[in-house]
């Protein structure tokens, strides 16, 4: 008699700016989906945030082409690179109107007041501890990376992805407003995991305490999670 199967879990470290991360979601609700497997997101901010200083000192260094912090918008290969991957995986993709990250570009600064990226974030954590944290940031990301919507800030796309998403849209923001501190300190507890996982990026996964950085070593991730009896369950749902 076969034991049962064992449902395995990995944390999925997320920015709502990353074009890899976006490219990467997509995958992980289909390994959720077939797979006894818990995807547990955990959004950080961008380290356009987290670390201002550092992406401004390595703008000003000239190291806007890959040095660590560097930024989308001065990264020549990650203009280049993010579009082609989609089109690679027939994943729909452009660059968000607006940049969720409200910045000066010439001279390089990042504002002080950071709308955008502080309600994505918050509402994820929020998603998050109503079980819905994966669903919402593939539903949120769509809305921003996809170029089927201008002005993704505006009117009722975040409400709209928020239902698609299995969420009430009104209660969440409530919850959002009541709690952004409780809420930002999460988003720092989980960078600070981050880290202590042995990585400062986003997408990465950790699954037992392993790294695997970027959307490239999801097929990596899930080689290592098969070795520790992940197993599939489209057969069940048929």
């Amino acid at each position: 008699m076969s034991g049962a199967a064992i449902t395995l879990a990995v944390d999925f470290y997320y920015s709502f700016r990353s074009p890899y991360s976006y490219l990467a979601v997509a995958r992980m609700v289909r390994l959720a989906a077939d797979h006894d497997v818990e995807v547990r997101l955990r959004a950080v901010y961008p380290l356009a945030i987290r670390r201002p200083e550092l992406v401004e000192r390595n703008i000003r260094l000239g190291r806007g082409d890959g040095g660590v912090g560097a930024d989308v918008a001065f990264s020549p290969y990650i203009v280049r690179d993010a579009p082609r991957l989609a089109e690679f995986h027939g994943i729909p993709f452009a660059w968000p109107r607006p940049d969720p990250i409200v910045m000066q570009r010439d001279p390089f600064r990042v504002a002080a007041e950071q709308p955008n990226i502080r309600r994505v974030t918050r509402l994820a954590i929020e998603a998050e501890h109503r079980g819905q944290g994966l669903a919402f940031a593939d539903e949120v990301s769509g809305i921003i990376f996809s170029g089927r919507v201008d002005g993704w800030d505006t009117g009722t796309y975040l409400a709209e992805a928020m239902v698609r998403a299995g969420l009430d849209a009104a209660s969440m923001e409530e919850a959002v407003a009541a709690n952004a501190g409780g809420l930002d300190a999460a988003a720092e507890e989980n960078a600070t995991a981050l880290a202590a996982a042995g990585h400062w990026g986003v997408p990465t996964m950790v699954f037992e305490g392993e790294p695997f950085f970027g959307q490239d070593r999801i097929e990596v991730l899930i080689w290592r999670m098969k070795s520790r009896g992940l197993e599939s369950t489209r057969w069940k749902k048929r």
